[in-house]
C-alpha cells in the first residue's frame, strides 16, 4: 500500500521561508516522479514543482512559473523523502500543499494533476502580509 505523508506547513510572514517534506512508502522511489501541488480556497489544484531521477545522483526538477527562483524541490532516495524549500514567500502562496507520486514510465505531463496516482493528505501553508 502506497502512503505519502507531508509535514512542514505552518504560518509564516511574507518574505519568510518554510520547508515541506513528503515521505513515501510502498514504492520504489527512484523509479517515480514526485510532485508538489497546491490548492487555495475556491481554486483548482495547481502544479508547483516536480522531480524525477535519471539514475545515480542525477535528477531533473521542474517548476511552475510563479515559484521559479523562490522554491527548490529536492529528494533523498535513501529516506524516500522529497522536500520543497520555499523562500521569499508571498501571501498568494497560501494554500494546502499536496505531495503526489506516480511511476516515471508513461508520464506525459508532469504538471497535470491527472497524471499522478498517489496523493498525500496535504499540509496547510499560510503566508501573512
Amino acid at each position: 500500500q502506497v502512503q505519502l505523508v507531508e509535514s512542514g506547513g505552518g504560518l509564516v510572514q511574507a518574505g519568510g521561508s518554510l520547508r515541506l517534506s513528503c515521505t513515501a512508502s510502498g514504492r520504489t522511489f527512484s523509479r517515480d516522479t514526485m510532485g508538489w501541488f497546491r490548492q487555495a480556497p475556491g481554486m483548482e489544484r495547481e502544479f508547483v514543482a516536480a522531480i524525477r531521477w535519471g539514475g545515480g545522483s542525477v535528477y531533473y526538477a521542474y517548476y511552475a512559473d510563479p515559484v521559479k527562483g523562490r522554491f527548490t524541490i529536492s529528494g533523498d532516495n535513501a529516506k524516500n523523502t522529497v522536500y520543497l524549500q520555499m523562500n521569499s514567500l508571498k501571501p498568494e502562496d497560501t494554500a494546502v500543499y499536496y505531495c503526489a507520486e506516480r511511476p516515471t514510465e508513461g508520464l506525459r505531463n508532469y504538471y497535470s494533476v491527472y497524471e499522478y496516482y498517489y496523493w498525500g493528505q496535504g499540509t496547510q501553508v499560510t503566508v501573512s502580509s
